[in-house]
């Protein structure tokens, strides 16, 4: 079970944080899907409720979402059920370990034999692979699947030292009380309750506060989270068979800056 499905209803909790429905990287990523023309297969990790693949899929693009999560895959297609057909006939859905990925096969008219013009893994899936082993697995699970010169595009965040060596163990408030939809409304906070500085390791908690009338309730989400130098993504993506095409600092393509929010990598296959 992963961190996500140990929270109920997880999903709507997500899509409610407007912190999420205002991040810029699906216009990043529908850019970096545009490079390869209408149509071009995608492939993404950690897609979660869709939040990043249904716009792909209403551009026009054939994606293949994969999640670990039951909970969040669950959301995602009732999500995709009330799309137009031509965008639902477009998407195709696995639960899957990003390690281990066996996705050539699937749906979207690309045939048997099809392989990927691009995989991406926004809003920092990758720093929840913890270990080297699982990185490069996952690489070279990603470049198994990746057509000749096909890229892999990610972003993690660039690690703030002053910001993380303070004490963050006590719980900050990163979203005031919204609703859900449902009738509920939810607040969030969150914590670092331990670092792990030889292994690169924050331990995070978000906290959902769900009230549903006078009745609340307090949900935590806990789990690990790996950070990266940009030196280890070039080294990590270069040892798996990429070739590192660009690095950006933002989501609006900038150089990578010490003081800069995100370490965006576009690697191409080699061979």
């Amino acid at each position: 079970m992963t961190s996500y499905d140990g929270v109920a209803d997880i999903g709507a909790l997500y899509d409610a944080i407007p912190l999420y429905a205002a991040r810029a990287d699906v216009q990043f990523y529908a850019a970096e899907a545009a490079r390869n023309g209408a149509g071009s297969a995608v492939l993404e990790l950690g897609c979660g409720t869709g939040r990043v693949l249904l716009p792909l899929a209403r551009a026009g693009h054939a994606v293949t979402g994969v999640d670990s999560s039951a909970s969040m895959l669950a959301r995602c297609r009732a999500t995709l059920a009330k799309e137009q057909r031509e965008v639902r006939e477009r998407v195709t859905l696995h639960q899957a370990d990003i390690r281990r990925l066996d996705v050539l096969k699937s749906g979207n008219g690309l045939g048997s034999e099809a392989s990927f013009e691009l995989a991406i893994a926004p809003f920092r899936v990758f720093q929840h692979l913890i270990t080297v082993d699982d990185q490069l697995r996952c690489l070279e699970s990603v470049r198994g699947h990746l057509a000749p010169r096909g890229r892999f595009v990610f972003d993690v965040f660039n690690p703030n030292f002053a910001m993380m060596t303070k004490d963050r163990s006590a719980e900050v408030e990163d979203t005031p009380e919204v609703a859900v939809g449902d009738g509920r409304f939810v607040r969030r906070t969150a914590r670092v309750p331990n670092v792990h500085w030889v292994q690169q390791v924050s331990d995070i908690e978000l906290i959902y506060y769900v009230r549903t009338g006078n009745r609340v309730e307090r949900l935590v989400q806990s789990f690990p989270m790996r950070w990266y130098l940009a030196s280890e993504l070039e080294h990590l993506v270069t040892r798996a068979g990429f070739r590192v095409e660009n690095i950006y600092g933002d989501l609006n393509r900038g150089p990578l800056r010490d003081d800069g929010p995100d370490i965006i990598i576009v690697a191409a296959r080699t061979s």
